[in-house]
């Protein structure tokens, strides 16, 4: 399509009357919106005829009252000094039943090297002292530790959950 002077005419017109460009569009005929919009530029029709609207403004919706907020309070300077710390609410903490300490004899004792996939690997004292020592009784099929470690190691999954 292509603009001719009758049409160029009535895009003039139709602009000056206030039509937006899809309407221009459609009146014409045969050419998108986009081409309005750009016919309009190169003629340089941008000033626009005034809306129906009136200039009077609108009534503005009534502020809402504030909702009360916890007074914070105002420090220039470094405030982190000056400030007391709060004493954050401890947590509950139920206690564990406390285990009988687990007496192994010292025949039952292993050291790294004497330990296998049937001994018991709870490790006993301070690695770096010289009577650290494992457990090494005899511990349960498929897992590293005897039977009264393995209650120690391993917890039920509610009691984890509660925690």
């Amino acid at each position: 399509m292509s603009w001719t002077d009758e049409r160029v005419e009535l895009l003039k017109k139709l602009w000056a009357d206030g039509l937006s460009a899809s309407q221009i569009a459609a009146e014409l005929g045969g050419v998108t919106r986009n081409a309005v919009i750009g016919k309009v530029h190169r003629l340089g029709l941008a000033g626009r005829a005034k809306s129906t609207r009136t200039t009077t403004q609108r009534p503005r919706a009534k502020p809402r009252p504030a909702k009360p907020t916890a007074r914070v309070p105002q420090f220039s300077g470094n405030a982190a000094l000056r400030m007391e710390p709060e004493a954050a609410p401890q947590p509950v903490v139920t206690p564990r039943p406390v285990l009988e300490e687990i007496v192994i004899p010292e025949a039952e004792r292993a050291t790294i090297l004497d330990l296998n996939e049937h001994r018991c690997k709870w490790p006993v004292g301070d690695p770096t002292r010289e009577d650290f020592y494992f457990c090494g009784r005899h511990s349960g099929p498929g897992g590293p530790y005897c039977d009264d470690h393995a209650k120690v190691a391993f917890q039920p999954s509610s009691d984890r959950r509660r925690s």
